[in-house]
């Protein structure tokens, strides 16, 4: 698909500005609403946050933190150098073969951490945040994680993503074109999310952005546990079907939150053999 078909990038704001922060106000909170969406609704738990302590200091310091990590990302080296490699025509024509004839992707960002506690997380958001406000591809932010607290949840709502409500194990299924975005979580919430998809017209409307599947791979040599091999099945099997390219984190900035990830993207014919896998 020409890259004319699709409006690449929004305009930019300008760094100089200050930030207005914005607050969810207490009676007008957005309503969590659980998805009916996964192949395995019987492994789909119910969730709240634990942390259930808030109060307005404690939401504004972390939006406060929040916006810096935006601001540092967006200038960075580092996102510059991931924004060239998104806009080659090559790279542009696989976000596009997954979008088809849909306006754009849903994100849905599993594992994220605190985003309260580390900054990993915070600049893990970050990015996700700014590829949205980038490109008018990239469609509404969901985000999941076990751990976040009341007041991570209304940060995160601020910043315009959506928690959700069901802990979904990874088993989200692709019925629409989708990012992933999943950098440094568990082997088995890949393998999870892969195993919901495994069907030719799934993956196909999968971009992953996560660790690198190739490196999985090259563990396996060092495993002789069948439980370990069990968990990653799927991961091995889609080698064959996908295409991974890796992302610089050369700055020290942004090594821990980036290292060892990458984008990957799935090319399955009609005629291909998805036997079944790890079922």
């Amino acid at each position: 698909m020409a890259a004319s078909a699709k409006t690449l990038i929004c305009e930019k704001a300008n760094p100089t500005e200050e930030w207005t922060i914005v607050l969810p106000r207490r009676g007008r909170q957005r309503r969590y609403l659980p998805k009916v969406i996964t192949p395995k609704q019987q492994e789909e738990q119910s969730w709240a946050p634990v942390d259930l302590e808030t109060n307005p200091e404690r939401e504004l310091k972390l939006m406060q933190k929040m916006q810096l990590c935006i601001q540092k990302l967006e200038n960075s080296p580092f996102f510059h150098t991931l924004l060239d490699q998104i806009l080659t025509p090559e790279n542009l024509d696989r976000f596009f073969k997954v979008l088809g004839e849909e306006l754009n992707m849903q994100m849905v960002i599993y594992g994220l951490g605190s985003i309260e506690s580390f900054e990993p997380p915070r600049l893990q958001l970050s990015l996700a945040i700014v590829l949205k406000r980038k490109f008018s591809w990239i469609g509404d932010i969901e985000v999941f994680d076990p751990i976040i607290s009341l007041t991570e949840a209304r940060v995160l709502e601020a910043l315009g993503c959506s928690v959700l409500l069901v802990n979904e194990h990874g088993r989200r299924q692709a019925l629409r074109p989708m990012l992933f975005f999943m950098p440094h979580c568990e082997a088995e919430l890949y393998d999870n999310l892969l195993h919901a998809n495994w069907r030719v017209d799934l993956l196909n409307r999968i971009v992953l952005f996560g660790n690198s599947f190739e490196a999985y791979e090259q563990q396996m040599s060092m495993f002789r546990n069948s439980t370990v091999a069990d968990s990653r099945k799927h991961i091995l099997a889609s080698r064959r079907l996908t295409k991974e390219l890796g992302i610089n984190t050369s700055s020290d900035d942004f090594f821990r939150a980036f290292h060892g990830s990458g984008w990957h993207f799935f090319t399955v014919g009609h005629e291909a053999d998805l036997h079944p896998v790890g079922v």
